[in-house]
């Protein structure tokens, strides 16, 4: 980094640049979202139930996507309603149902990919993909290390990295 901030710790400077990226990502993308006449906050619920290693909770994909678990909570009744995800029984917890997504709602997650892959396309000549796939694996490992940090503080739930 190079600028009048060079002196402030490297997470600091993460924080900025990844809302920075986030907000622009997100702007590229949103015909994906369109596409599929799903709204920004059901998409993100989608992807989360769809791509985690492990069924989740409404609170675990709050918190792994630093949204309130009302929001989470309203988008995942609406991919309930609509078929897409649906609620499992928590053993470990009666009242947090797990999500988990049907056959319809990773169909159309995957009409998303498409879209999405598409609209990635167009940035093939300007990005290097291989430096992309090396930034999402450094942010995946540093996003590991800040969950085990807080897990091992006892602020976090103990699979909250799973969504």
């Amino acid at each position: 980094m190079s600028g009048p901030f060079d002196s402030r710790h490297p997470l600091v400077g993460l924080v900025d640049e990844t809302s920075r990226l986030n907000g622009r990502l997100r702007g590229i993308f949103s015909a994906s979202c369109q596409s599929i006449g799903l709204g920004e906050s059901e998409i993100m619920v989608l992807n989360a139930v769809v791509e985690a290693e492990r069924p989740p909770t409404v609170a675990q994909i709050g918190r792994s996507l630093g949204h309130a678990r009302q929001l989470i909570q309203r988008a995942a009744n609406s991919l309930c309603d609509d078929g897409l995800i649906a609620t499992a029984p928590n053993p470990d917890h009666k009242r947090a149902a797990l999500l988990v997504p049907t056959e319809r709602g990773i169909a159309l997650k995957r009409k998303a990919d498409a879209v999405a892959e598409s609209i990635a396309e167009e940035f093939r000549a300007g990005i290097d993909p291989e430096m992309v796939r090396q930034t999402t694996e450094c942010l995946r490992a540093i996003r590991r290390q800040i969950e085990a940090i807080v897990r091992s503080s006892g602020t976090l739930d103990a699979s909250e990295g799973d969504s």
